[in-house]
Order: C-alpha cells, then structure tokens, then sequence
C-alpha cells in the first residue's frame, strides 16, 4: 500500500460532522471525571448542606419573608430558588477556571486537542459545554429534592431547569473568558474574590428591598441576581415581564462571553 493510498484511507474519528467536534472536548471532560467522581458529586452535597443549615436553621428565627408577589413565605422556600440559581454558577464556574487552567498551563491538553482538527472555537463551545452540562445536573437534583422538600409552589417551576442551564452557560463562558487572563494559581483568588460577593450580595438571603438604596441598585445590575429573580419569580408563580428582560441579560452575557473566550484562546493557542 502506498504512502498516498494511507493518507486517503484514513479519516479522522472527528471529521466528518464538523459540528460534533466540541462534543470531543466533552467526551474527554466526561472520561476524566470517570476517576474522579468523588469531586463530582460534591456539587450536590454543598447546596444541600447551604440549605439545611441556613434555610432550616437559621428560618427557625427568620421564619417569614415577604415572597416575589408581596405574600409571606417560609425563609426555607424563599432561600431554596436562589441557592438554585448560585448551584448552577458554582457548578460551571469550577472547570472552566480552575481545571481549564491545569489542562492549558500544566497539562498542555490543548496543544495535543488543536494537533487535530479541532479548532480553538470548538475547545471555547466544548469546555462551556461541559460546564453547562454539570451545572444542569447539579441544578436538577437540587430541584428535585426542593420539590420533595415542598419548597416548590408553582408548576412554572418545570422552567427553573432549563433556566438553571442558561445560568450555567453565562457564568461558564464568563469564567472561561476570565481564565484566559490567568497567570499562576494565586491569580485564582481574585474568582473566589469575585464568587464570594456574588453569593452573599445577590438577595439570595434577603429580599432586595432589605438592602440600602445604593447597594440595591449595584446588586440589581449583577449577574447572579439575574438568575435568582428568575428562579424564585418561576418556584413561586408565573413569570412576568420584567423576567424576560433578566432571561436577555443572561443570554446576552453568554453570548458575549464566549465570543470574548474564543479570541482569547485563538491569541493564547494559535500565537
């Protein structure tokens, strides 16, 4: 057989559906996890525990406040869809900052990926798309075991899932655009800098009418207060229009985002 006839004959695995080649970069991720499965399921157990020991615990003193139709409800049901919303972000935010970054500096994953057919875009779609992935599994557990818990008062809740997944995919591209910027390991304190914050200031334990005038203001503009207002306006009752327009912010942040990643990565892989 000649040279010629070799070359012809072999095809690679990833080239004849040009669009599944981000689905290689999940493939991988999902191998990989294979052996490291106790770090998986950690993403579960964290939101629980949140849930237990502020939801029950700390509603045995609150016990009321006022819901997103003006009515009383238990601090358990009025926490729970927040910390659905920040179980989705944490949930993508963790592989696309911390293990994007071993397998780009440490690991050179991406320099044996791109060897291939892939292109830089499709390791930025594979890599949110794996972190969307794990953020909707998270997210869907968690919702689940709101509904046995009943802190779900609403059928519009079935929608809390997918919009967990958009969650997911804002805070995935933005945490992989992020990581592009990242020098060394101490550079990650500035997420836990940012991720911190977000949780404690994002009217996840309050209402945002309990916050001052000007504080309320700059959490009204953060991301992750997008997504608990969707999440809790959904558990509670029907969407309104005002929830669409948070559904656009986090679109549009997705989207810009992975744009941003996607240069990156051509600037850091392809020099």
């Amino acid at each position: 057989m000649t040279a010629t006839t070799t070359a012809t004959a072999y095809v690679p695995r990833i080239a004849p559906v040009p669009g599944a080649r981000p689905l290689r970069i999940v493939e991988r991720q999902m191998r990989v996890y294979r052996t490291l499965w106790p770090i998986f399921l950690t993403g579960f157990i964290e939101p629980l525990f949140f849930l237990g020991s502020i939801g029950l615990g700390v509603g045995k003193l609150i016990h009321t406040l006022p819901g997103p139709f003006g009515h009383p409800v238990s601090y358990a049901s009025f926490v729970a869809p927040a910390l659905l919303a920040t179980s989705a972000m944490n949930g993508a935010v963790i592989d696309v900052t911390f293990g994007f970054f071993v397998n780009f500096k440490y690991r050179h994953t991406y320099d044996a990926v791109l060897a291939t057919p892939m292109r830089v875009v499709d390791v930025a779609i594979g890599e949110v798309g794996w972190a969307l992935m794990r953020g909707a599994l998270y997210s869907c557990v968690f919702l689940a075991t709101m509904a046995g818990l009943g802190y779900v008062h609403s059928p519009w809740a079935l929608l809390a899932a997918p919009v967990a997944v958009l969650i997911g995919l804002a805070f995935g591209a933005a945490g992989l655009a992020a990581s592009t910027w990242m020098r060394s390991f101490i550079d990650f304190d500035l997420v836990t800098l940012a991720l911190v914050p977000l949780f404690l200031f994002s009217a996840v334990f309050f209402p945002l009418s309990r916050y001052p005038g000007w504080l309320a203001e700059v959490v009204r503009i953060t991301p992750l207060y997008q997504g608990v207002a969707v999440e809790r306006r959904l558990v509670f009752g029907p969407p309104q229009l005002e929830t669409l327009g948070h559904v656009v912010y986090l679109a549009a942040l997705a989207v810009v985002a992975i744009i941003v990643a996607s240069r990156r990565l051509r600037i850091l892989l392809q020099p």
